[in-house]
């Protein structure tokens, strides 16, 4: 089963994405994704 995820800029903590995880992964998913805000490519993580 795959459950919604909240991806956050880790320099502006903005909520700018939206992704789907397996529910059995354990560790935080980051990414490097374009911010809007920062008008940058930044780490974005997932949210608790």
């Amino acid at each position: 089963m795959r459950i919604k995820i909240r991806l956050i800029c880790e320099i502006c903590l903005s909520r700018n994405y939206t992704a789907f995880k397996h529910k059995d992964e354990n560790e935080r998913m980051t990414i490097k994704k374009y911010c809007k805000q920062c008008k940058k490519h930044t780490l974005h993580k997932e949210s608790k």
